[in-house]
């Protein structure tokens, strides 16, 4: 008898699981880790939306079972955010799915969309469920260089040709995570007619499409006319809220793919804590100026990462969106790889961040860099980092002697 399940042989072991054990091993020694690693708000969730969640929480009916597709309260505050945000006009009944978080409505839509051997294009470096959900969902994956959205463009006209049999789903990502990329609409005008030439459905993930800095708002795909024929895009209340474990996410878009979805959900739940879905239309339905200043703070923890990490001797890309920086390895590790160097960084300094070949094997030679801690953890951090690269002879020379004596 096989050791292994099927769909758990197409899955790799976690990369980040190794940075993972060394900070925990380091944390029960009693060692300070500032963590960049995980894309995880610190902030707390806005005392509005706090209050409507135990406000709803005492109501006897509250632990009912709820509607997989969620509640149409939810679903109308969903197409309600739309329409102000992007202009964007959406049927709360057959064009707005409610999900457990995005990375459930991705997932779920790979099962509901999938047959085995479908091709999907996915950007590579991506985030992991963009390539994996489909994988166990019994896909294909054809991954294409996205170190930028010009070149992942190129990438998928070259796929079309060159892949068989043909693809029929695409995914795009912007604001990107991990890379941090920004696009325009033009961009969004282009991806959609290339699918259309090429009869590709599309998934558009925006879940960072809320935390932005130098540029315009971040829009949508579904701005472009005619692209609810082919297209959906995936959406998330746990970024631009601090609602990250609350769990809630959206499947906007055409309907016959949001049909599908919700037909495999039913399956699957019953939809969200009834309080939890209530709390989370008084997020989009209510005052906004929460999501200026969870905004502020990625910009200032940005800026101050961007200027310390200079003057530590590491020069690090402004991101433009997202809650993530994205930068190649400082000059005395470019030969390290990134796996290594995300070990001996939060061995040596005490500082986690999110190995780039985590996120596909173009992420190689990059790291993830979550703003996640304070500003002043951050100096505190760079003062680290600045040590680090000044012992980078000693610790590369130690870390090959220990790898040479295994």
């Amino acid at each position: 008898m096989t050791t292994e399940f099927h769909r758990i042989r197409r899955l790799p072991p976690y990369v980040f699981e190794e940075v993972n054990r060394i900070k925990a091993k380091l944390r029960a020694e009693g060692t300070d880790i500032i963590d960049f690693g995980m894309g995880n708000p610190d902030m707390p969730t806005p005392k509005h939306i706090v209050d409507k969640l135990v406000e709803t929480a005492r109501d006897p009916k509250a632990g009912r079972y709820s509607a997989s597709k969620g509640i149409i309260g939810l679903r109308r505050a969903m197409a309600g955010y739309y329409d102000r945000r992007f202009g964007v006009k959406l049927n709360p009944d057959t064009e707005v799915i409610a999900t457990l978080g995005s990375k459930e409505g991705f997932a779920n839509l790979a099962q509901a969309l999938t047959a085995p051997g479908d091709v999907i294009i996915c950007p590579n470096p991506a985030y992991p469920i963009h390539a994996f959900g489909f994988i166990m969902a019994g896909g294909v994956i054809r991954h294409v260089p996205a170190l930028s959205p010009e070149e992942y463009l190129a990438g998928v006209s070259r796929a079309m040709k060159h892949s068989v049999p043909p693809p029929n789903i695409l995914i795009l990502s912007y604001p990107s995570n991990p890379t941090a990329q920004w696009v325009d609409l033009e961009f969004y005008k282009d991806a959609v007619a290339l699918a259309k030439k090429h009869d590709l459905l599309v998934i558009s993930d925006i879940a960072y499409g809320e935390i932005y800095f130098d540029n315009n708002p971040p829009p949508s795909i579904l701005q472009v006319e005619g692209a609810k024929d082919i297209a959906v895009e995936v959406n998330s209340l746990s970024k631009t809220y601090a609602m990250a474990g609350w769990r809630v996410g959206m499947v906007v878009g055409n309907a016959r793919i949001c049909a599908a979805l919700a037909r495999v959900k039913s399956y699957l739940d019953y939809g969200a804590f009834l309080p939890i879905q209530v709390a989370a239309a008084a997020a989009l339905n209510g005052p906004q100026d929460c999501v200026d200043e969870i905004r502020a703070i990625y910009k200032g923890r940005r800026d101050t990462l961007v200027d310390s990490m200079k003057r530590a001797g590491w020069d690090i890309p402004a991101p433009p969106a997202s809650m993530f920086a994205w930068a190649k390895l400082p000059e005395q590790y470019k030969d390290a790889g990134s796996m290594l160097f995300s070990r001996l960084l939060v061995e040596e300094a005490g500082v986690a961040v999110a190995p780039g070949t985590g996120f596909g094997e173009y992420g190689e030679g990059y790291v993830r860099i979550g703003l996640v801690e304070n500003e002043h953890r951050i100096r505190q951090a760079a003062r680290n980092v600045k040590k680090f690269l000044a012992d980078s002879e000693k610790i590369l020379a130690k870390a090959h002697n220990t790898m040479a004596g295994q």
